[in-house]
């Protein structure tokens, strides 16, 4: 892919996430943003020719959530059948059916035979993605892994279907983001914070960001911010986006 098809790929990724999820759910799309952000940073990970794909997944990877799109009920399964409803490519569908050890859960609920339409992923590509979001919770808040799946645990509920799958489920998630978590020490890419956004100086508010990398092309809301749990109506994600550093 040409850089111009990169960045309009992660672009599309970022406007479909923003449409169905900014009105709809506005804590999944701050969350969506953090592991939009997350990602980026994660790319030195992977291959060259695969951070485009990451970084559009990672944008797209809790669409399911919007109920202008759910249909079985499984959020990454909807997401799953929407994208590939609309022509994404069947990779990114499937990474994003499959995203955070999804498999696990719909026997459960019945799904597996659709879930098993959709080929798994195991490399450094669907690490990075579950790394990203098992290291950003709600609202887009950074989180340690262990505690990102504790909170889900207790948001979910003792009865919920991710709690029966988790016997299964946390090892696969702490086997995915061990290796990434080594890979990355002491090479996470600098950040460089500006004012942009209306929670400029807030807690925990990076600003725009952006990567030395020159391979790692990517794209953030500058109003992805620390506080916007308290101050969800004033998100303005219109900021310019940051471009490579």
């Amino acid at each position: 892919m040409s850089k111009k098809a990169d960045e309009a790929m992660q672009r599309d990724a970022r406007d479909v996430a923003k449409q169905l999820l900014r009105q709809e759910n506005p804590e999944r799309w701050l969350h969506t943003q953090g592991v939009g952000r997350r990602a980026a940073e994660l790319a030195v990970t992977v291959k060259k020719k695969d951070r485009v794909v990451l970084i559009a997944t990672a944008w797209l990877h809790d669409i399911g959530y919007s109920p202008l799109i759910q249909d079985t009920g499984f959020h990454p399964l909807d997401g799953g059948l929407h994208l590939r409803a609309e022509g994404w490519d069947e990779r990114i569908a499937a990474l994003v059916a499959h995203h955070s050890g999804a498999r696990f859960v719909p026997t459960s609920r019945g799904l597996g035979p659709l879930m098993a339409e959709f080929e798994f992923e195991d490399n450094e590509v669907s690490d990075a993605l579950t790394y990203a979001d098992q290291t950003v919770g709600p609202y887009g808040k950074r989180m340690k892994v262990q505690d990102r799946i504790a909170d889900a645990a207790k948001r979910h509920g003792p009865d919920s279907p991710n709690a029966q799958a988790r016997i299964d489920r946390q090892p696969y998630l702490m086997g995915c983001c061990r290796p990434c978590r080594a890979t990355t020490q002491g090479h996470e890419p600098e950040m460089s914070v500006t004012t942009a956004g209306p929670f400029a100086g807030a807690p925990g508010d990076p600003g725009n960001a952006k990567t030395t990398d020159p391979g790692n092309q990517f794209i953030l809301d500058a109003a992805f911010a620390g506080k916007a749990h308290a101050r969800l109506g004033e998100v303005d994600d219109q900021a310019p986006v940051a471009d490579r550093g």
